[in-house]
């Protein structure tokens, strides 16, 4: 899906790891969330509260998901997901463009 609509953009933006990482909460008529981020580099860990898919736009990173001891490469148009209440960390080289959903 390339773009969403009928939805709701919270103005205030999501910053973490001193600015490195932003995102914009995306509501939909369900009351269900996304976000849309953007990634610098840098290494950041991240602890989720949900269930998250993770889908890649544009960039690439490296990610360390739970329980894993090989980091893994993905380019734009790839995907992973994490269950709630775990930690994974993401490295980025260059820019990442993510979008992430929640249930």
């Amino acid at each position: 899906m390339s773009q969403f609509d009928n939805v709701s953009v919270l103005k205030k933006a999501n910053v973490y790891f001193d600015g490195k990482v932003s995102s914009r909460t995306v509501v939909f008529a369900d009351g269900s969330t996304k976000t849309l981020g953007f990634m610098q580099p840098g290494e950041f860990e991240f602890a989720t509260s949900k269930k998250e898919l993770m889908e890649l736009n544009g960039g690439s990173w490296q990610v360390l998901l739970p329980g894993e001891s090989e980091w893994q490469t993905m380019q734009a148009g790839e995907s992973f997901t994490v269950d709630a209440n775990v930690t994974f960390l993401v490295k980025v080289s260059e820019f990442a463009d993510y979008c992430c959903s929640y249930s």
